[in-house]
Formats: structure tokens, C-alpha cells, sequence
């Protein structure tokens, strides 16, 4: 289970959590511009873009959980257990494994409005990595700054859905989630204002009674829906540094918390790390379960044009300043 945001400050942010049960050795991986990407069934795209974001590294191979490029498109890749359908080859199509869908797209692709027109060929297909390491499924959210999509590998074919929330977790389907923040219309972040008789006189006994009933739940059509009504009432400020923080407040508020969600018996779901990418800067900001504190990783102070890639392991203990 995971969820992602798109959000707008002064700037453009990109993120997610990645709630799992366990760690898989994740990094921040800085991608140049001259790694030769290897894809099974196509050839790398001719356009070149230089690409971070964390993944698991695996024989010097990035595998992205989410990432963005130079030019600030951003993609996250989520789970999507029981809807995502891969097919077989297309002679007429791009050929895909899921796992290369982010290093394509984001190497092919500025804007979101380019990788529209680039899924139109695609076929995603049902490819594992390698020995060990079954076929995921998943889907996507794109996004730039003037737009936002998802994209499902369902039965019906590759589904392209436009954004309008800038939001995207599990299952069901996106457009089900979509349809699901009707029945949330009446939450609002005021006082409410009592309908509920005209006779009797009501009045709220606490602040935040304009959201009563907002899902509190792990599950992720509430995810979803406590993740929207967040983005879209939250003040996040001016500065860097505010921006940042409103971005890992709205993770934090559908983030798992270990113990809370038991698969079996000492087994927990919990959120692995979470990430918060400066799409314009190309800053990835990112904390993880066992480090609370931000660690950033710059794309534009590497070497852009350099043929190999870099791998900076996130996680370890927990920072704490002692003030006395």
C-alpha cells in the first residue's frame, strides 16, 4: 500500500510513501544522462535526460519506486494488487516490463502532455526482472506542473486517466476513488454550521468539527480521500523549508504505522520511507521509518553528462540534536 501527491507551493512537489512490509536495501539513485539503459523487448529512447529518485539497486540497475527528470516530470509507481492485467507482445507496439516504465518515460518525456502521446504505444507485458523476483503489480501517477495523470494496465487495455486531484493510492480503479469523494462533499476545514434541525440549537464544542467524518482507517480508498481533502486545504508557505515540511505533514497523515496493520503474526505493513521531490530544483528530499530526519540529494550537483550511475543508501538510526 502506498500513497502518492502532487502538490503546488511556489514551487512544484512530487512524493510518496512507500509502505510495505520490510525494507529492500532502497536508495537515492542519481541517473546521468549517458547511462545506457537497457530495455528487453525496444530500444532506449533517443531523447536523454538525467533522472533521481529511490530505488532498489540491483547489478548496477536502478528500479525505481518513483523518480523525476531534469525537467521535473515526475512518476510514482504503486501497487495495484487483483486490477493490473499485463498482456503478451504487441509486434505493433513499445514493449515493456512494468519495471521499465519510469526510466522510459522519464527519459522519452518532459511534460505530461509528451508521455500521454508516448503511452499511446506502449504495451506494458508480464516481464519479471530476473530469477526471484515476481511480475509487481502496479500502476502510476505522472506529473509535471500543469498536470497530472494515471496510468492502470487493467483488462480493458492501458488506461490513461486525467488527474484533477493530484492524489493516487491503491485499489480499486482510480476513477472508482475519483467517484468516492462525493460521498465526503459536506467535510469542510471551518466551523461547520448546524442543519440539523431548525428548532434546536447546536453549536460545535471543539475545533476541526467541519471534518467530522473524514476516514481515519489504513485502507486505501481512506488514504485517498484524507490525502485530497489535505492537498487541497493546506497552507504550506513560501519558503523552502515551510513547503518541505506542509509536504511530509499531508505523508505523515496517511503514513502506516508499524504494529497497526498486521499481515500475520510479526509481520507489519508500515511506511518505508517517504519522499518529497522539488521538481523545478531537481532536490529530493527523503526520511525513512528508522530516520526521521530529511536527508536532500541534489540532482544538478552531479555530473549530468557522466555514463554511470550514483547510489546513496537512505535509512540508518535516528538523528537526534541534543540541545543540552
Amino acid at each position: 500500500m502506498c500513497t502518492a501527491i502532487s502538490f503546488f507551493s511556489r514551487k512544484h512537489y512530487f512524493g510518496r510513501n512507500l509502505d510495505l512490509e520490510g525494507s529492500f536495501g532502497e536508495s537515492v539513485a542519481i541517473v546521468p544522462r549517458n547511462f545506457p539503459w537497457e530495455y528487453r523487448f525496444t530500444d532506449a529512447p533517443a531523447t536523454k535526460c538525467a533522472i533521481i529518485g529511490v530505488a532498489t539497486e540491483i547489478g548496477g540497475i536502478p528500479l525505481f519506486y518513483d523518480a523525476v527528470n531534469e525537467h521535473g516530470l515526475g512518476i510514482a509507481a504503486l501497487n495495484f494488487p487483483k486490477n493490473a492485467v499485463y498482456r503478451e507482445k504487441n509486434p505493433d507496439k513499445c514493449n515493456l516490463a512494468s519495471f521499465e516504465l519510469i526510466p522510459y518515460l522519464l527519459t522519452a518525456c518532459k511534460t505530461v502532455a509528451e508521455a500521454k502521446e508516448v503511452l499511446k504505444g506502449i504495451e506494458l507485458v508480464a516481464e519479471p526482472f530476473g530469477k526471484g523476483l515476481p511480475v509487481t503489480p502496479l500502476h502510476w501517477m505522472v506529473s509535471d506542473r500543469e498536470a497530472s495523470i494515471v496510468v492502470e494496465p487493467t483488462a480493458g487495455g492501458l488506461m490513461v486517466y486525467d488527474n484533477p486531484v493530484g492524489v493516487l493510492t491503491n485499489n480499486p480503479p482510480f476513477p472508482i476513488q475519483l467517484a468516492k469523494l462525493d460521498d465526503y462533499l459536506y467535510l469542510t476545514p471551518y466551523e461547520p454550521v448546524s442543519r440539523f434541525s431548525e428548532h434546536l440549537k447546536l453549536a460545535p464544542y471543539s475545533r476541526g468539527m467541519g471534518a467530522l467524518g473524514l476516514p481515519g482507517d489504513s485502507s486505501s480508498t481512506s488514504r485517498f480521500v484524507r490525502a485530497v481533502f489535505a492537498r487541497e486545504n493546506i497552507v504550506a508557505g513560501e519558503e523552502e523549508e515551510n513547503a518541505v515540511s506542509a509536504f511530509f505533514r499531508m505523508l505523515d497523515n496517511v503514513a502506516m504505522l508499524r504494529g497497526c496493520v498486521r499481515l500475520k503474526e510479526g509481520v507489519y505493513e508500515e511506511t518505508v520511507y517517504s519522499s518529497c521531490a522539488n521538481c523545478d530544483d531537481g532536490v529530493y528530499y527523503v526520511t525513512t521509518n528508522t530516520d526521521r530526519s530529511v536527508s536532500a540529494y541534489d540532482l544538478h550537483r552531479e555530473n549530468l553528462d557522466a555514463d554511470a550511475a550514483k547510489f546513496y543508501p537512505i535509512g540508518g538510526k535516528l538523528r537526534i540534536a541534543r540541545k543540552n
